[in-house]
């Protein structure tokens, strides 16, 4: 069973920045792909951006591309979300995800709130 846990959450002001990790664990190896999304109240979770392990360069949604950036360390098992000049629009809470391939997010984080201040 992987198990997904997100840290580096928190209360920001208009224009900072966050950095998000994911660390996986128990079987991290059987997943073929990693993501972020994010959810507000009322509202379907969105996808943020994520990796395919199989490909070098992640895929950043339209909606943060520019300001959202996503890395790896493979080491670690750990993902992160580089997040830059926030906005309150980016509140939210922050989910990461895993499947065997992607599209198919089997594993979910608990989610971590990320509230941006005007």
């Amino acid at each position: 069973q992987v198990q997904l846990v997100e840290s580096g959450g928190g209360l920001v002001s208009t224009g900072d920045s966050l950095r998000l990790s994911c660390a996986a664990s128990g079987g991290a190896y059987r997943t073929g792909a990693m993501a972020w999304f994010r959810q507000v109240p009322g509202k379907d979770r969105a996808f943020v951006g994520g990796y395919r392990w199989s490909v070098s360069s992640p895929t950043i949604a339209d909606s943060v591309k520019g300001r959202f950036t996503i890395s790896r360390d493979n080491a670690k098992n750990t993902m992160y979300l580089q997040m830059n000049s926030l906005k309150p629009e980016d509140t939210a809470v922050y989910y990461c995800a895993a499947g065997p391939y992607w599209g198919k997010w089997d594993y979910w984080g608990q989610g971590t709130q990320v509230t941006v201040s005007s």
